[in-house]
């Protein structure tokens, strides 16, 4: 009898715990949203939900390329310069800086698909030093942070340029059928290609499976090295297509902060999300709900008046605490 009811605890704590790791991300946002329903004035009107949303946006569009990387076991950290390098090309070219180009529709509409290319290109560079060279992820994303960051920053001198008057912001910011931003409609569509992509087809279980161990991956046939490229040129698509999103909004492009520690929010959207960073496993929409939360808590803290920096605090301590639970689960 003492056995069985032995059991029946350690049955239960196990389910506890599984319940913990699978969905203690969501269960604390969930948490966080009823705390800012009872404490937050205004919470629960249509433009503070909006707003979250609006501001998560280009955190949740990083943290969809970050969780491709981490799942194959690697990370980047040169996301956040690629945003505001992104910037500043857009800029320079359809303010007819760059090429010349008078008109500023035809410009902007050159501009987009340029700056994204830049942007995949120095993922494919980053791709390309982790699987030719040998380069640590970390230290060839590293090499990319400082060299692109300097470039954005030594083209224009440092300066911030503001066009509030430019096609790019009506294109990316404002409402459709008045309530609807069009920034979340973008996040929405990269989230749902990528979920999709993560479910249905065979690219998911070669990078899984070159993310749990790229010897046995390489023995078995998958292409570990395209595969990587591919992932790290995905990243640098995305980054560019956040800094897109966030100059719209912020209706500026500013080569110094543009970006600035967006790559830790989005390791930190992947890690609280679930995905393991020792690769292997991915879960787009557990990076959904890490980014959220994460945003949530940084408007909470300013909502209730608390410094900033204690959000930076509580995001650390939520990190430490995911990494925790991914080794509980592997142990």
């Amino acid at each position: 009898m003492i056995r069985l009811e032995q059991r029946l605890t350690a049955f239960k704590t196990r389910n506890l715990r599984n319940i913990g790791q699978d969905y203690g991300a969501l269960i604390a946002l969930v948490v966080l949203i009823l705390f800012n329903l009872i404490f937050t004035r205004q919470f629960n009107s249509v433009i503070a939900i909006t707003d979250l949303l609006v501001h998560v946006t280009p955190t949740l569009i990083l943290g969809v390329g970050m969780t491709l990387v981490i799942a194959t076991g690697g990370i980047d950290i040169s996301v956040g310069s690629i945003m505001g390098l992104t910037g500043i090309l857009t800029y320079l070219i359809f303010s007819g800086k760059l090429f010349g180009i008078q008109n500023i529709v035809l410009g902007t509409a050159v501009a987009i698909p340029i700056a994204l290319a830049v942007a995949a290109l120095i993922g494919a560079f980053n791709g390309l030093l982790v699987t030719r060279f040998k380069v640590q992820p970390i230290v060839a994303t590293l090499i990319a942070l400082i060299i692109v960051r300097g470039v954005a920053e030594v083209t224009v001198n440092g300066f911030q340029f503001a066009f509030l008057s430019a096609p790019i912001v009506s294109w990316l910011s404002g409402n459709v059928l008045g309530f609807l931003p069009k920034q979340v409609i973008l996040m929405s569509v990269i989230v749902a290609i990528f979920a999709w992509l993560m479910h249905a087809t065979s690219f998911s279980r070669y990078l899984l499976a070159a993310g749990g161990n790229q010897s046995a991956a390489r023995l078995a046939g998958v292409p570990v090295n395209r595969i990587l490229i591919i992932v790290y040129t995905l990243s640098g698509l995305l980054a560019g297509v956040a800094g897109l999103a966030f100059i719209a909004f912020d209706s500026a492009a500013n080569p110094v902060s543009d970006g600035l520690g967006r790559e830790l929010d989005a390791i930190a959207a992947v890690a609280v999300g679930g995905t393991p960073l020792t690769g292997g496993r991915a879960t787009i929409m557990g990076t959904v709900v890490g980014a959220i939360f994460i945003q949530l808590i940084r408007q909470t803290v300013v909502a209730l008046n608390v410094p900033d920096n204690i959000a930076s605090v509580i995001i650390g301590v939520l990190i430490v605490l995911a990494v925790f639970l991914q080794r509980q689960r592997q142990a």
